[in-house]
């Protein structure tokens, strides 16, 4: 067994504080729009030409670049001519904003919205609410009046929720066997997504996204092409407007915004708008019940306490909530990836 004086507790200490610099160079390389230029193109690029095409000084994107190659980002080949540059098969497949796969929206979210909101996260956990009154100079009670601030905030958001879609909706929606359940609502479903993927899965299924006017409207122009006639919207406010009769309802990643009484009154309205029979299906990141991890979620709580009046939670925790709305026949599904699944029944 390793005694203390084996661990490089000093290594360790920088490889954490090597966290930030990580991010930031990736967003960089991003939004500058180095991979998407070397899917492109048809060859290793040397420095001199990257910099060229993408209107960067040379000594700073070379040492970019050499830095993507550190986090296995680029792969470099050294010629007589010089060194040249190529994507990884991780930065084609997740990188590459023309990639399926593509995570570039997710990234730039992070890069230009989270990151202001964390940089008050001491503030945050000593006032214990979210952070948007210092980081935006707007009030932080109407915490989708703030996300949507402007609307290109607002496509921003869309962009980010459908990168995560694009990665788990799949494994998600084939947690449970979803087939008897034939229409259905998902409630934020924003940019369709999820809905997107639950249709392909269940052919003879229907989906309606119940979000907000102002995004069903940007969702029906940018994201839901007019021939898919098995997604349909739903303009509202669930907490506000009625929440029509379905089979089932969805819930992805909404139940972790908001504390544990909003959550109860969104539980309870579903309760009684639906039949026996009828299920709801949340999709959330889940806390290990020993608290011990997994370490996504317990960097998504915080992020839900910059953010949001919400919290992730263990699997305990939701389906006792589940429980006291009325639902019965609670399963939990590990996806092994970063969302997992509860369904709950009437």
């Amino acid at each position: 067994m390793s005694s203390t004086e084996d661990i490089d507790y000093p290594r360790i200490l920088f490889q954490y504080n090597n966290g930030f610099l990580v991010s930031k160079i990736m967003f960089t390389a991003c939004e500058l729009g180095v991979f998407d230029l070397l899917l492109e193109s048809e060859g290793p690029l040397s420095s001199d030409t990257i910099a060229e095409r993408l209107g960067t000084s040379v000594s700073g994107m070379e040492r970019l670049l050499d830095a993507c190659v550190g986090l296995k980002l680029l792969e470099v080949e050294m010629k007589s001519e010089g060194a040249f540059y190529r994507n990884t098969e991780l930065s084609n497949l997740y990188l590459a904003k023309s990639s399926p796969k593509s995570q570039y929206h997710r990234l730039m979210y992070y890069s230009k919205t989270v990151s202001f909101c964390f940089q008050y996260l001491t503030d945050a956990v000593r006032d214990g609410k979210n952070q948007y009154e210092r980081a935006f100079g707007m009030s932080s009670e109407d915490i989708f009046g703030t996300l949507y601030r402007s609307e290109e905030e607002m496509i921003k958001f869309m962009y980010f929720l459908n990168a995560f879609w694009n990665i788990d909706g799949r494994d998600v929606i084939a947690a449970f066997d979803l087939s008897p359940f034939t229409v259905i609502y998902d409630l934020g479903g924003c940019a369709g997504g999820l809905a997107q993927e639950c249709i392909s899965l269940y052919p003879k299924s229907t989906v309606t996204i119940y979000d907000l006017p102002k995004v069903v409207q940007v969702a029906k122009e940018r994201f839901v092409p007019p021939e898919e006639r098995r997604i349909t919207f739903h303009e509202g406010d669930f907490f506000k407007d009625p929440i029509p009769e379905a089979d089932l309802y969805i819930l992805a990643r909404i139940l972790h915004d908001w504390a544990d009484d909003k959550c109860m009154q969104l539980l309870t309205k579903i309760y009684k708008a639906c039949k026996p029979g009828c299920g709801v299906l949340l999709v959330e990141t889940l806390l290990n019940e020993d608290k011990t991890g997994p370490l996504e979620a317990q960097l998504f709580s915080l992020m839900m306490l910059v953010q949001t009046e919400g919290k992730e939670r263990t699997p305990t925790e939701y389906s006792k909530l589940l429980a006291a709305a009325g639902f019965r026949e609670i399963q939990v599904k590990k996806t092994e990836k970063l969302y997992d699944a509860i369904l709950g029944r009437k």
